[in-house]
């Protein structure tokens, strides 16, 4: 028979966040597939857990996929676990579960801590809705981009974000996403856990008096708000006026898609109407 894999959450910082079900998994199963075998370590460690490690990360993915996929038609059980968190959420392991599904090999989630969750829990902005954006783009006219296209979502969206660039993404969500609330956590379930609210210009400049930001980010943005105006009455005029301000006519489209709370493309249509 063949084994089976386990898909276990681990802490994202506080090593108690770990539930007794994964405990118990980690000591059963024949070897534990992490990122870094010294980080996962000091979590076994912690809990008085000795089982073997095989390093499995974006580096080798490919080819520690093989090699997992025989061990677990041979019948061993495996648990795949990330740095911090659960596996697959913006960390390595589509390859290996996609895999395992095509042998028809077992696959059982241990659930647990995810970072995405806690910060969105814990934001106070709508949670009934919402859109997972992983790690924005590093470089900026792609970062753009995709803010671009998470414009128009009615949903609350959360990212990743790194330290070295969290001033820029701000501002580029404050001139791709006008002002929108955003909640930001910072360390989440560390002694030196932190949330900061308000818009993205207010969180930005709260950073930004620091001599130096330090530590994992989770952005919780605020979905688009319905427009004040029920109409696109004087759209016109204000694309004019932002024109006059030395915008082109496009980049004065999407200004005035930003603090109308509009689609681009809706104003696009009502310049267009005849």
């Amino acid at each position: 028979m063949t084994g089976t894999l386990y898909i276990v959450a681990t802490p994202i910082g506080n090593l108690e966040d770990i539930t007794l079900r994964a405990l118990r998994i980690l000591k059963q199963v024949d070897r534990i597939a992490c990122e870094d075998t010294r980080h996962t370590r000091k979590l076994l460690e912690h809990h008085g857990i000795n089982r073997p490690l095989v390093s499995y990360h974006e580096h080798n993915e490919a080819a520690a996929t093989s090699a997992l996929i025989d061990r677990l038609v041979g019948g061993e059980s495996i648990a795949l676990v990330s740095d911090a968190g659960t596996p697959l959420v913006s960390d390595p392991g589509y390859r290996l579960v996609a895999a395992a599904r095509q042998r028809g090999i077992a696959v059982t989630p241990v659930p647990g801590p995810s970072a995405l969750l806690a910060a969105l829990a814990a934001s106070g902005l709508p949670t009934d809705t919402f859109h997972f954006a992983g790690f924005l783009p590093a470089r900026r006219a792609e970062r753009r981009r995709t803010l671009e296209k998470l414009a128009g979502e009615a949903a609350t969206v959360v990212c990743y974000e790194t330290p070295h660039r969290i001033l820029e993404a701000l501002e580029d969500i404050e001139q791709v996403l006008g002002a929108r609330r955003i909640a930001l956590a910072r360390e989440l379930t560390k002694i030196h856990e932190e949330f900061l609210f308000g818009d993205a210009p207010s969180v930005r400049q709260a950073l930004a008096s620091r001599p130096a930001v330090k530590g994992e980010i989770t952005l919780v943005i605020g979905r688009r708000e319905a427009p004040a105006e029920a109409d696109t009455g004087g759209l016109g005029e204000a694309v004019e006026a932002a024109m006059r301000e030395g915008l082109s006519k496009m980049e004065a489209i999407k200004a005035v898609a930003r603090r109308r709370g509009l689609a681009k493309r809706e104003v696009y249509q009502a310049l267009n109407q005849p």
